[in-house]
């Protein structure tokens, strides 16, 4: 029996492939997920701060107030939004809904879009 070989590339171009949108939605799912987690402690800290004494909650409010503390709390909020609604579309998926071409690329849209209007919404109120 003869096998035909095939010939595979030697390199992945990363700036080359073109992957779908869903493809992004789900990188940007793991991403969010890593950096709720490496952002943990700082979530911990706040905690901490915000329910301790009251010279604790006004250090709170000192580092919150800080502009580049806005960004990271936004970025988080950013990060908690799409890992929430794509770990729903993710098991919708997994029930056997929106599996379809055309469903599968609105609901990737619909992650998207809601992940960033929530984070609009709710990082206005933030800032």
């Amino acid at each position: 029996m003869s096998e035909i070989t095939k010939q595979r590339p030697k390199y992945l171009n990363l700036v080359e492939i073109r992957l779908p949108l869903a493809g992004f939605a789900s990188i940007l799912h793991r991403v969010s997920g890593a950096g709720l987690f490496l952002l943990l402690p700082l979530l911990i800290y706040l905690l901490q701060l915000s329910l301790g004494s009251s010279q604790d909650f006004q250090n709170f409010k000192a580092v919150v107030d800080h502009p580049l503390v806005k960004l990271i709390l936004i970025g988080l909020l950013w990060a908690f939004l799409h890992h929430f609604c794509m770990g729903v579309r993710i098991l919708l998926l997994d029930m056997h809904i929106g599996i379809e071409l055309e469903s599968s690329r609105t609901s990737a849209k619909a992650v998207l879009g809601i992940s960033l209007l929530l984070t609009a919404i709710l990082g206005a109120e933030l800032w």
